[in-house]
């Protein structure tokens, strides 16, 4: 299983999507403290459709909470600011992969605690904003669980 980390998550629909792709390929979804919405969002609900009784998401009050309740193998930050692209690694189970808020992304205070190979990037354009949020964890996940082939975890 690997795990999605959403660090202080800001819009609501973008969580409610990875709610729905967690369920659909069976990672655990974690949400940083503080979120920009409450967990009863309408929008939030609606994003994630029925797919909140098959999805495993756990709150956590910091990243550092995270690490030390979950103890993931590794973890890697996605970035624009990332220098390896997010095909490079070899993906094991229970690596993590840290996404942060929408406005802002992750900062670099938190970005310069990872290892530089650890800190993943999705090519794009030049010049031109990321990805949604949503998307950019759908790539991510999807090729870590295809470098496993799609099995499942459960």
């Amino acid at each position: 299983m690997f795990h999605c980390v959403l660090y202080q998550p800001e819009i609501p629909p973008n969580t409610g999507s990875i709610i729905r792709l967690s369920a659909n390929t069976g990672v655990q979804l974690h949400l940083i403290h503080p979120l920009g919405f409450e967990l009863d969002n309408k929008k939030l609900k609606r994003a994630g459709l029925d797919y909140h009784e098959w999805a495993r998401v756990r709150e956590h009050d910091s990243f550092s909470a995270f690490l030390n309740t979950v103890q993931p193998l590794r973890c890697f930050a996605c970035s624009t600011k990332g220098k390896t692209c997010y095909t490079e690694p070899h993906y094991q189970v229970n690596d993590a992969f840290l996404f942060g808020p929408e406005t802002r992304g992750l900062s670099q205070e938190l970005l310069d605690t990872f290892p530089p190979e650890q800190v993943i990037h999705i090519p794009q354009q030049p010049n031109i904003r990321s990805l949604n949020l949503s998307n950019a964890v759908a790539v991510v996940i999807y090729e870590a669980w295809r470098q496993f082939n799609f099995r499942n975890f459960y």
